[in-house]
Parts: C-alpha cells; structure tokens; sequence
C-alpha cells in the first residue's frame, strides 16, 4: 500500500470512472485502465484489490458528480422543479460533449453485467434508487411551495422522471437533435407544472 501514496484517489477513481463509463466493465481492458489512471497493474490491484472494486468506487464517483451537479442547478434556479428540469437539461443536452457516453453509467451497467457480477448490478440499482429517493424528495418541496398539484404522488412522479430521464438519454444519441429534445424536457416539465390560471386569485 505504500506506493499509492504518490497518486490521488479521488483522480484516480474519476479517471476510472471516465474510462468505465465510455467503455463499460467488460470493455475496458488493464491496457486501458494502465493508461486511463497511469498506474500499474500491481498498483491497481494493491489499491483497490481488482477491477469489479474499482468499478464500483467509479459508479459511487459518478453517483456522487451527478448528485452534485442536481444540487447545483437547483441552488442557481431557485425553485425544485426549476432545479430538476436544468439538470435534466444540463446532463442530456449541455453536457453532451464532454461527456464520454450519452447513456446513464447505471443504466449502461445494468446492461452489460450479468450473474456473474451481482454486487455492481446491487450497486448500480442502489445508486438507482438513490436518486429517485432524491428526485421524490426534491418534488414534495416543489408541492410544498405550489408548482405541482397538491394532490400528487412525489414518489410516482419520481418514478416517472426516472424512467424520462434514462428515455431522453437514449433518444439523444440516437436523434442527435438537441431541439427536439429540448422540447421534450420542456413537455415533461410542463405536465407537471400547476396551471396558474386555474388558481383562484
């Protein structure tokens, strides 16, 4: 363990995570990682122990800058339900560059592994659930101050955005037309979103 003291783990595990997240588990190769993270196989292994454990601390590093950037949005826009539709604005137009997949690093995984690797497919429904429990959250305080309806569900309504988010996701990459789905965040907001003319004045 005394060798890893020269390195940064949080880099490390952020540059795994890039690389894990463009390639998947099975694609990216101790080649790869060596280049990706600039570390030895022995290092790696003395480190993190193998390659499914440093796959995990990358999805809990992807799981941990999604959660930061959500935050982020609603904090500038100032109201929940403003907050949740620039992040999804955020993470399925206006970060789609730089990102190294359009697809969701949980999703993408939940894909690919199978019952050979049942703690990363635990993990990546977790981190899952994770956000939807955070998305739940954030739609009871956008009922609370009257941009949704009184009556509605935060935990179905949660439900609901995470299955648009990981659909948007997809059409993305496969429409390459930021317009249209533009529009369709604006759509799934907009059906949420208390009519104010209804309101008694």
């Amino acid at each position: 363990m005394a060798n890893i003291a020269k390195y940064d783990r949080e880099e490390v595990i952020h540059k795994a995570m890039m690389l894990f997240w463009e390639k998947g588990f099975n694609g990216a190769s101790t080649r790869d990682l060596q280049q990706a993270i600039n570390m030895r196989p022995g290092s790696i292994y003395a480190a993190f122990g193998n390659k499914e454990k440093l796959y995990s601390e990358a999805l809990e590093c992807y799981s941990r800058e999604m959660a930061a950037i959500l935050e982020q949005r609603i904090a500038e826009e100032g109201t929940p339900l403003a907050g949740l539709e620039a992040f999804f604005r955020n993470v399925v137009i206006e970060r789609r560059e730089i990102n190294p997949s359009e697809i969701c690093m949980l999703v993408k995984t939940l894909s690919e592994v199978r019952d050979d690797q049942p703690e990363l497919m635990r993990l990546s429904r977790e981190l899952l659930k994770r956000t939807e429990n955070r998305f739940a959250e954030i739609l009871q305080q956008a009922i609370k101050q009257g941009e949704i309806a009184e009556h509605s569900d935060p935990r179905i309504l949660a439900k609901h955005l995470q299955v648009q988010m990981i659909g948007l996701r997809i059409y993305m990459k496969t429409s390459l037309n930021a317009g249209a789905v533009g529009e369709l965040i604006e759509t799934v907001f907009n059906s949420l979103r208390v009519d104010r003319r209804d309101c008694p004045s």
